[in-house]
């Protein structure tokens, strides 16, 4: 048998084959069976250049007519396909797209900005710093030397025996003084922080902060009290409570930490541990030793510092009874902020 009666004898069984068939999935093993670049037809072709001269002229006009003719009769297949499928298999172009799903902002991201905003309207400036910091930064530039038991205060994730994920935004204090120094400063530094602790209702692992500084002449602790009474007012409505204790930080002296009352209104939950009352910040006045490392003379000014969670005025604001669930990836209790 020539090659050209191959060719053809091969069209014929082609045609058979493709009569049957009745789906898209059979049509496609058809056409890479014959007519892809390693399919059948295309073998049988590469036979051209082992005949003779003669013969070979007959093959290549027999190659080219059959190939156009599987050609056509593949693509009158698909027709025939198109034409008699459901009609919840036919795609209507003409009809508009499936618009894709628009998420939105995290509750947390949304907390986050709602203060910044109020602490923009007070005169305060964002000032962003880093999420890994060193030893020196985060502890001893604070007040806190390597043998401070204040230390234990704060579990802290080592990354090497200088480098730590900061357990607080307080290490911005002494970036952002050294930075305006010996101008009068008031920034606010969001960010992420990362202890090492047990997980509870009103505690994570990961949680974010905004750090508050304000230096220059004239400032007291009454000027941080006044401060966030203005804040609650604004954050959380009027009718909240706040009140302040006093505490201990190293680098503040002397320290307090602030408290509102809880959204149960003294009625107790196990958010506010049945007190009525959630913590939502620390600070004081800058500790002079804190005021040198950033560059300042604790003689000729002073300054205020705060740090007060994200999570937790969140949890108060819309009436939220554990933290954990901010990230638990529920789509259910995320969806209702967004």
């Amino acid at each position: 048998m020539s090659l050209s009666q191959r060719i053809y004898s091969l069209r014929e069984i082609a045609l058979r084959e493709l009569e049957s068939t009745a789906s898209d999935r059979a049509l496609e093993d058809w056409r890479v069976r014959y007519l892809a670049r390693k399919g059948e037809l295309a073998a049988v072709i590469g036979e051209l250049g082992s005949v003779p001269g003669e013969e070979k002229k007959d093959a290549g006009r027999a190659a080219n007519t059959v190939k156009a003719e599987l050609q056509a009769a593949f693509e009158e297949a698909q027709q025939r396909l198109r034409a008699t499928a459901p009609d919840e298999e036919r795609v209507d172009v003409s009809l508009p797209g499936i618009p894709p799903m628009v998420g939105g902002l995290h509750i947390t991201r949304q907390t986050l900005y709602d203060i910044e905003q109020i602490f923009a309207t007070m005169g305060f400036t964002v000032f962003e710093t880093r999420e890994v910091e060193t030893d020196e930064y985060n502890f001893q530039l604070l007040n806190l030397s390597p043998d401070h038991p204040a230390r234990d205060m704060q579990d802290t994730f080592y990354i090497s025996d200088t480098l730590l994920l900061r357990t607080h935004t307080s290490p911005g204090q002494i970036r952002a003084m050294r930075q305006y120094c010996p101008e009068p400063l008031r920034v606010i530094l969001p960010g992420k922080c990362h202890r090492y602790e047990a997980t509870s209702a009103r505690a994570e692992t990961m949680f974010y902060q905004v750090e508050g500084l304000a230096i220059g002449h004239g400032i007291t602790l009454a000027s941080l009290k006044g401060l966030f009474k203005a804040f609650a007012n604004k954050f959380f409505g009027e009718g909240r409570e706040v009140r302040f204790r006093g505490s201990y930080f190293p680098f503040t002296e002397p320290s307090v930490e602030v408290d509102i009352t809880c959204y149960c209104m003294g009625k107790g939950c196990t958010l506010c541990k049945c007190t009525g009352w959630l913590e939502i910040s620390g600070g004081g006045m800058v500790h002079p030793v804190v005021l040198e490392n950033g560059g300042y003379d604790p003689d000729d000014v002073t300054g205020f510092a705060f740090g007060m969670g994200v999570e937790r005025p969140a949890l108060n604001r819309h009436d939220i009874d554990d933290i954990r669930r901010f990230y638990s990836n529920d789509l259910r209790f995320l969806q209702q902020f967004a």
